[in-house]
């Protein structure tokens, strides 16, 4: 008895000891200074640190492991020097490395991650506490870069031009990184203070090495930097940046004989320019004359047979870099979960320059713009005082037209008007971000030259919200998010008509009890808003929210709506094992309860929900997820046509990862969802090689099959259908099938040129049987048509009662089958830092035919005998810092 009490006291002292250890690693770097030296020497950025002055200065060296050992010293040494002259900020870093051959050095193009050995550096310029920026390099020489927001939120959008070199040798590798303080901004007074940390990252061990980390059960990232000092009398210089461009394209485009506005090939040049202009030592004005994208990303092609607009990201250069600030709803907290419940975007910037909106009459050929065309776009970012971060976007989009013919008149039409879009965002962080407020107001307006456009598109729209947060306690545990605003459509009644019966409102519905169409209205106003609470710290997880969008909020001129007539609510939790065991590295159970209801009191969502994720200690991983619905109401599938009903349902997904520091790398998802209204079910694959270490390779199929008993078909007006308020809402029972796949090629030839290949094939056939019509509102009756006394014949053309009054029904023949090939190619050469060509070459290809048997050798067939569409682009830039 004896020995087993002295035993177990050695054991617990040695577990204080241990953990005192580890206190005391955590702790070490709490108020660490870091400096900076000026020099007056000349330096050569070759990675080397050959320099005399990288031998005499002061460095930091004290690194903690956040992963996979929280808390430890590393497993290898690091050495980060910081020196300074009038124009930049350099860090020479020395990486050691006892075993230099087991280095990871895989070359990427920018901002692409490869899983390789790396340096980041954070820095906060304003010591706010809550934002900066990131520069990192890889030992191969790929350099990353980014902006930091909301303590320990990133986005690597931010484009600067900085420079950085990697060699290694026999002690490991170094790094020479040169930040141009005309990149960042800052207050200049005489002795600045700046937070700053580091980051080494060892992939072989999935190391994760800092100067200061945030703890696995804690938050706060900036937050906790260490103060650089010794930086004085530089200046963040208000200098212009300007990068004209010069494209030459090619088109060669399918085309019908005869056609007057397309031949099959048209060639152009294009001329355009943007500008960045430092305001004083806060703000940065980004403009754009004319601008050009043409060295995007296509989007990829889908099937959308919902009542819903597709999403698309953005990827345009302008509106991408620096789009954080323009972020509403989300700050202050670290997790926001969402369960039938869409944030409205109140700025949505794909929606600037988009295709035009407006109809055109009937011709022998037509010539339609691709898009609207950007006259000019001015961008304005960055803080007003200490504490205010802002963001302004000004931009007018050209008048549009559709050019005709018709035997041998020619005209044009207007199909989109002048438009001028302008957003403003700003947001205040008070007391070290422990609360936060913020607004945001955009506005559409238009003018048109054809009054037949103002009965199809809105005349102006403006929405406003203000957001915020506050934690609730004095170590940010707690936080409570919240957002609150309107919007105001203005047009014609006949607009205004239309708008409240678009898919996003649906006020015309029968039953409805709050809320109708007003046939007299030339304006619509609404309201939204949601409110979070979220626990920021700790293994034990909560976080639940209450939201409403009310029937007529819309923010589409602007933003993105997925839809209105929303009250939503959710409560979830769970608990996350984060310390590795000897049986796991990481595991989380989560779960919630949630329900939707609509304006009307209508229950139209709601379910349980449990999510799981195990992470093994070889890296390898899975997540499984589980969703149970019981019966609610819809009030969507009639497309505003009275209610029906959901029956109840289960979805059942599962996921693996395998270890992302191999040199393959694959992820394996599948799923289903069950009810007796349709079952769906999907499988994907996706496989990245890196057969050499500038070389990536991507293959991700998916498969898709679905099956819904109520595919919307129409609606069809009929007095006779009092069940159904003089309407008759046809539906038909769809079998979709659909195969995919996403391939990529990253090439990389050294940290200045590379080549990316994008193809994405698609195919999809669906096949209709079993036409019916709703019977009754509000339950799951419905009358196939063949039965009961109803009628269909092999041209689906359907009478609801046969020889009785009701008018026959035109169904037609709504099967398809539809396989497309999209893809591009760009070769990109930053010749110089800054300046880049690049060469770009898009194809598309697609065919269709109406018939609904899915057969993948019938359709790759027509795949490849189909014509493409090519467009060759040359786009030269040359940057000037004037």
């Amino acid at each position: 008895m004896k020995s087993l009490l002295l035993s177990l006291i050695i054991f617990i002292t040695y577990c204080m000891s241990y953990a005192g250890e580890l206190d005391t690693l955590r702790l070490k770097n709490q108020n660490l200074k870091i400096y900076a030296t000026r020099i007056t020497q000349p330096i050569l950025l070759d990675g080397k640190l050959d320099e005399t002055f990288w031998k005499n200065v002061s460095g930091v060296d004290s690194f903690v492991q956040r992963d996979p050992e929280e808390g430890v010293e590393p497993t290898q040494n690091t050495m980060i020097k910081i020196v300074y002259n009038d124009d930049a900020l350099y860090v020479g870093a020395r990486m050691y490395d006892t075993s230099p051959d087991s280095i990871v050095v895989r070359l990427a193009r920018k901002d692409f991650d490869t899983d390789s050995d790396a340096l980041i550096v954070f820095l906060d310029p304003y010591n706010d506490k809550r934002s900066g920026y990131y520069f990192g390099i890889s030992s191969a020489g790929t350099l990353y870069d980014g902006t930091l927001y909301n303590d320990e939120w990133d986005d690597d959008t931010w484009d600067g031009v900085w420079e950085g070199k990697a060699t290694i040798d026999n002690k490991g590798w170094s790094a020479e990184i040169k930040i141009p303080f005309s990149q960042l901004k800052f207050q200049t007074v005489d002795n600045m203070i700046w937070g700053v940390n580091f980051k080494r990252e060892i992939a072989r061990r999935n190391e994760r090495d800092y100067i200061v980390y945030t703890p696995r059960n804690e938050s706060g990232f900036v937050s906790r930097f260490p103060d650089l000092l010794g930086i004085s009398n530089i200046k963040s210089s208000a200098n212009i940046e300007l990068l004209p461009y010069l494209t030459f394209k090619s088109q060669h485009l399918q085309h019908e004989a005869g056609d007057p506005f397309n031949d099959g090939s048209e060639q152009n040049f294009d001329l355009g320019v943007d500008l960045k202009m430092g305001i004083g030592t806060n703000l940065t004005l980004n403009g754009t004359i004319n601008p050009d994208f043409g060295q995007v990303e296509i989007d990829p092609a889908v099937i959308n047979l919902s009542d819903v607009e597709t999403f698309f990201s953005e990827k345009r250069p302008f509106f991408v870099e620096g789009s954080s600030i323009f972020n509403f709803g989300y700050g202050g907290s670290r997790s926001n979960w969402s369960f039938n419940f869409s944030n409205p975007d109140f700025f949505y910037s794909r929606r600037i320059g988009r295709r035009p909106q407006g109809s055109a009459p009937d011709a022998d050929y037509s010539d339609f713009p691709d898009g609207t065309h950007i006259l000019g776009a001015a961008k304005l970012t960055g803080k007003l005082g200490d504490t205010w971060n802002v963001g302004a976007i000004q931009s007018v989009t050209n008048r549009e037209y559709v050019h005709q013919q018709t035997g041998d008149l020619k005209s044009k039409t207007e199909i989109e008007p002048l438009t001028y879009y302008g957003v403003f965002r700003a947001q205040n962080e008070i007391d070290e971000g422990r609360q936060g407020i913020g607004f945001i107001s955009t506005i559409t307006a238009r003018n048109f030259k054809d009054n037949r456009l103002r009965n199809e598109i809105n005349s102006s729209a403006i929405t406003g919200g203000i957001d915020g947060w506050t934690f609730l306690d004095s170590s940010k545990t707690y936080v409570v998010t919240g957002w609150f605003g309107g919007s105001r459509v203005t047009g014609t009644t006949q607009r205004m008509i239309d708008l409240q019966e678009s898919s996003r409102h649906y006020l015309q519905r029968p039953d409805a009890k709050n809320y109708s169409v007003d046939s007299n209205a030339t304006s619509m106003n609404g309201y939204a808003g949601r409110i979070t609470l979220n626990k920021q710290k700790g293994n034990v997880i909560l976080n639940s929210a209450f939201g409403v969008i009310s029937p007529r909020f819309d923010v589409n001129d602007m933003g993105f709506l997925w839809r209105a007539n929303v009250i939503n609510m959710h409560l979830g939790g769970g608990y996350a094992w984060r310390d590795p065991t000897d049986y796991f590295r990481s595991f989380q159970l989560i779960g919630a309860i949630f329900r939707s209801y609509d304006f009307d009191g209508n229950i139209t969502w709601e379910g349980i929900w449990q999510d799981g994720y195990y992470q093994f200690l070889n890296y390898y991983s899975f997540e499984w997820v589980f969703a149970y619905n019981p019966e609610t109401v819809n009030n969507r599938r009639t497309r505003g046509g009275p209610l029906t009903l959901n029956h109840k349902g289960l979805e059942f997904d599962l996921y693996a990862n395998s270890d992302s520091r191999k040199p393959w790398v694959a992820h394996i998802g599948s799923g289903t969802y069950l009810t007796e209204d349709g079952d769906y079910y999907y499988a994907n694959v996706s496989l990245e090689v890196r057969p050499l270490s500038n070389i990536s390779i991507s293959f991700s199929p998916g498969y898709d099959k679905g099956y819904d008993k109520t595919q919307w078909i129409d609606a069809f007006d009929d007095p006779t259908a009092t069940a159904t308020y003089g309407k008759r809402y046809v539906f038909g029972e769809l079998e979709q099938t659909t195969i995919s796949a996403s391939i990529r090629l990253n090439w990389t030839f050294n940290p200045q040129l590379s080549l990316q290949l994008y193809v994405q094939p698609l195919m999809s056939s669906g096949k209709y049987t079993n036409f019916k019509e709703l019977a009754k509102p509000k339950s799951y009756d419905y009358l196939i048509y063949g039965t009961d006394g109803s009628t269909i014949d092999e041209n689906n053309i359907a009478d609801p009662d046969g020889n009785g009054p009701a008018p026959p029904i035109e169904i037609g023949n709504p099967d398809f089958n539809y396989t497309s090939l999209r893809g591009n190619a760009v070769l990109r050469w930053e010749y110089l830092p800054g300046s880049v060509l690049y060469l770009v070459w898009t194809q598309t290809r697609e065919y269709s035919e109406e018939t609904g048997d899915f057969n993948f050798n019938k359709s790759f067939r027509h795949l490849g005998n189909s014509r493409p569409d090519n467009i060759f682009v040359l786009k030269f830039t040359y940057w000037f810092n004037m």
